[in-house]
């Protein structure tokens, strides 16, 4: 019985935890924001570019990357630069954005900045540029 209990208890927390996105609250005290951020797969985030014109996207990839195609309208700021979180804190922190790099992987590790700043939406495109392009999905250059 204890089994039982533990299990459904188990599987209603998992239900529970995969409905909400993830809130990560500022660490800077003087920032009151909650970073809300939701992974997205490459569908879902042209739906929203789609649905929503006010969301921006951020290509935190190098500009020799972003010159050879990007999404249409991206702004690009480079993850590797030393002024990177300078240039991410002069965006406006209460708009929502899409931030993606290559494969997903320097943009997973921007999202502590984005949360230090106290930006308030984020949607982060997991499989970065790559999942953008092999869906078919229209590339600027």
């Amino acid at each position: 019985m204890k089994i039982r209990i533990i299990l459904s208890l188990s599987i209603l927390a998992t239900l529970v935890a995969c409905d909400k996105p993830n809130e990560v609250e500022s660490e800077n005290p003087a920032v009151p924001a909650v970073t809300e951020v939701q992974n997205v797969d490459a569908a879902s985030a042209a739906k929203l570019l789609k649905d929503d014109p006010g969301i921006l996207v951020l290509d935190i990839r190098t500009p020799e990357e972003f010159s050879e195609g990007h999404i249409d309208g991206a702004k690009n700021i480079d993850f590797k630069n030393a002024t990177f979180k300078a240039e991410i804190g002069k965006l406006d922190m209460g708009k929502s954005y899409i931030v993606h790099c290559r494969s997903g992987g320097r943009s997973g590790a921007s999202l502590p900045t984005f949360r230090d700043l106290g930006f308030s939406r984020i949607y982060h495109l997991n499989g970065g540029f790559l999942d953008w392009s092999d869906s078919g999905l229209p590339v600027a250059k």
